[in-house]
């Protein structure tokens, strides 16, 4: 009984302890959430939904927040706003974007290994929509959708309205798996939103020469926090003293 207990408490401590909930996820991500402004080359204005990728400046969003633009910039939770923001890239194949900002020691959000991801998985979205800034909603990964081109999408069931085109979309783990852009509306229409997998997004980073760490489901993250270093002391420490009750 004695090498049951030590064999389960050394299983407890040693296990995966990075799932987070909806406020964790929120409260250590919204500082990476910007509003993008657009000002286009009609007059117009338009909002959308951006994140930081690279301690730099780069910032992710949807392509279509971002066409035709005269000038644009971004908010930070805070308040605080950007200079302009230059277009870096734009894809060819999905609604994804890249702009860069002047700025240095950005908190970033962590990208997570879309090609993981299943349907029914619990997800966190942060946007800004109708300019409601840092707005958090919840859903699941309704379906993975592989269209006719080979083009992937996943359908969300978390709300998107105006705005939020451009916004995380954060696994369990408080990983981005995808990025909002679009939704159905229309009468009878209930929560059929879509979304970019994050793996087209790190293929785009890499395109210009951004290496992001990559995060897949079961892999530890941050192994040298000071957590991860007392939890892997204590483990060891209890392997010592139910050693004598091994067979």
């Amino acid at each position: 009984m004695k090498n049951f207990f030590c064999l389960l408490l050394i299983f407890c401590l040693q296990a995966p302890l990075w799932t987070k909930t909806h406020v964790e996820i929120a409260e250590e991500n919204s500082p990476s959430i910007v509003a993008v402004n657009v000002l286009k080359k009609d007059g117009t204005t338009f909002n959308g939904t951006g994140f930081v990728v690279t301690p730099d400046g780069v910032i992710a969003t949807s392509r279509h927040v971002i066409e035709g633009a005269l000038f644009v910039n971004v908010t930070f939770n805070t308040g605080a706003v950007s200079g302009e923001a230059r277009p870096l890239v734009q894809a060819g194949e999905v609604d994804l974007a890249l702009i860069k900002i002047e700025a240095r020691n950005l908190p970033t959000v962590s990208l997570g290994n879309s090609d993981y991801v299943l349907p029914g998985e619990e997800i966190t979205v942060i946007g800004n929509p109708r300019r409601l800034q840092n707005t958090v909603t919840s859903g699941l990964v309704s379906q993975v959708r592989k269209k006719s081109d080979g083009i992937i999408w996943h359908q969300i069931s978390a709300p998107i309205s105006p705005s939020s085109s451009g916004s995380p979309v954060f696994n369990k783990d408080g990983h981005v798996v995808s990025v909002a852009f679009s939704s159905y509306k229309g009468e009878g229409n209930q929560n059929l939103n879509f979304s970019v997998p994050s793996n087209y997004l790190i293929k785009l980073l890499n395109a210009k020469n951004y290496f992001p760490a990559v995060i897949t489901p079961g892999q530890k993250q941050n192994t040298g926090s000071v957590w991860g270093k007392i939890t892997a002391h204590i483990a060891k420490a209890w392997e010592m003293v139910c050693r004598p009750f091994r067979k």
